[in-house]
């Protein structure tokens, strides 16, 4: 039976900041979804540091969130607001709300997830289940109580997807090409969760077909978590997945249950994206 932090921001062993943040995300993301209707929540009302749009729920969150670590005095790594340095050697790399589109139309699947770096070096994650208030926790040091399927294959493998990038042909072939290899596929549009479920042997993977949507904020919590329980996290393409406070970096994430299942993933992911994007060959009459 696998076992789990059961009730967010309650485990004395998790970094204060880390449970000062989730306490502070899942408080507003209860009272946002009570007080606001599903166009007030989606309404966009500013552009985030990654360049890309923020909800009115990611804004309530956020600002919930970074509100509650001023305390902590840490440095902060935010979708929306992006780097704040606090000349802190602590830093937390934080996605507030993670799945926001379903946050705002009612669907429960959303997270809060977040990473603790030391002078650079991730040790500690947290992750919470914001409509269920499930949480998993993971230092890099020490054993966690959940574990991976341990499956090493793609072939009969429960596999997440981001949703497939039908307008760019190279992610299109790619997100087919593994899709049509797993057993079951699901797209849950939540990282940061299909990253935990990953984690605790749910499913058997989860990737971003090859479409570089991810940043740091999806993939850092999974980095500590994922490995503890015996699986991977890599970028399709091989890039390292390192702290970097630009927000405009982008990866092709995997995240699966052992390192042959991950290699296998960004094998197919890769081959297929490269096969439809690749120049064609010279006419040998021209």
């Amino acid at each position: 039976m696998t076992t789990r932090t059961t009730t967010a921001a309650t485990d004395p062993a998790v970094h204060p900041a880390l449970t000062a943040a989730a306490r502070a995300a899942l408080d507003a993301y209860t009272a946002a979804r009570a007080a606001h209707d599903r166009a007030t929540l989606a309404e966009s009302v500013a552009t985030g540091a990654d360049g890309t749009p923020t909800m009115r729920i990611d804004r309530l969150v956020e600002d919930a969130v970074i509100d509650a670590l001023r305390p902590h005095g840490v440095n902060i790594l935010s979708e929306e607001s992006g780097w704040l340095d606090h000349a802190s050697a602590v830093s937390l790399v934080i996605d507030p709300l993670d799945g926001s589109a379903n946050g705002a139309a009612g669907v429960p699947l959303t997270a809060f997830a977040a990473a603790v770096a030391i002078d650079g070096e991730f040790t500690e994650a947290y992750t919470v289940w914001l409509d269920t208030g499930r949480a998993w926790w993971a230092h890099r040091d020490q054993p966690v109580p959940y574990r991976t399927s341990g499956r090493r294959e793609l072939s009969g493998a429960a596999l997440s997807l981001l949703r497939p990038h039908t307008a760019e042909p190279g992610p299109a072939a790619a997100w087919w090409a593994a899709a049509s290899r797993a057993a079951r596929v699901r797209i849950l549009s939540t990282t940061c969760l299909e990253a935990a479920l990953v984690a605790e042997g749910a499913t058997d993977a989860f990737a971003d077909a090859c479409s570089d949507t991810h940043r740091l904020v999806d993939l850092a919590a999974a980095a500590v978590m994922v490995p503890r329980a015996g699986g991977v996290v890599l970028d399709a393409r091989g890039r390292p997945l390192v702290f970097d406070t630009d927000l405009t970096r982008r990866w092709s994430g995997i995240v699966a249950a052992t390192p042959e299942l991950g290699a296998e993933l960004a094998d197919v992911l890769t081959t297929a994206a490269d096969a439809v994007t690749a120049p064609a060959a010279p006419d040998a009459g021209s």
